[in-house]
């Protein structure tokens, strides 16, 4: 689970620097440190800051697996036994279990925003993924700060094998398609450009 630098922190709060320090020196809040002395904060002193009992917490906890197509399905299978033994381990009762298929680019999964639906109306405490790019190829850091504007945590297994490269080869043919498509277009309106002052200067 996440560990926030004090900047990060205290956007999350909506409060300032000065003010966490204030609250560590008071007693209100203390920061964590780390053996060279600096100040963290974790997810659970947030829950504690926003007077939300974990051990009351009856939200959900759901596995979250995705691959880009359903030729992958092998590896999907792999994604969630390896998930679901990461939370038998340790004790973890999984109430759903969600399978993707779709780009990491695509923030248009039906599934995945359904997931970020349920978010919102507060009905998921945890979401178990294996890797970030799982969850989405590209901006995690935000989506993770948008989960946690709802109270909800992302644990990252980190099993970076569990993330096929050829997925991430699929990725940047796809980025680089979409811009090859914007430079054509460019050059196909170039003389338009050209003759057009306004445009000109805007590019």
């Amino acid at each position: 689970m996440t560990n926030y630098k004090p900047k990060d922190f205290a956007k999350l709060l909506g409060v300032s620097v000065k003010t966490l320090q204030r609250w560590d020196r008071d007693g209100i809040l203390k920061a964590n440190r780390t053996p060279t002395d600096r100040r963290y904060y974790t997810y659970d002193q947030y829950l504690q800051f926003k007077g939300i009992q974990k051990e009351n917490d009856i939200r959900d906890i759901v596995i979250y697996a995705r691959v880009s197509t359903r030729n992958q399905k092998d590896d999907l299978r792999n994604q969630v036994e390896f998930l679901k033994q990461f939370c038998n381990a340790r004790g973890i009762i999984i109430n759903q279990c969600i399978e993707d298929f779709g780009s990491g680019l695509n923030y248009n999964r039906k599934k995945w925003n359904e997931l970020l639906e349920q978010v919102m109306e507060s009905k998921i405490k945890t979401i178990i993924i294996s890797s970030k790019d799982r969850f989405i190829r590209f901006g995690y850091d935000w989506f993770e700060k948008f989960c946690m504007k709802f109270n909800t945590s992302i644990v990252i297994v980190n099993n970076e094998a569990l993330s096929p490269n050829e997925e991430l080869v699929q990725d940047i043919i796809s980025i680089l398609h979409v811009f090859s498509c914007r430079l054509y277009g460019l050059r196909k309106y170039k003389k338009q450009i050209k003759e057009d002052e306004d445009i000109a200067k805007e590019l």
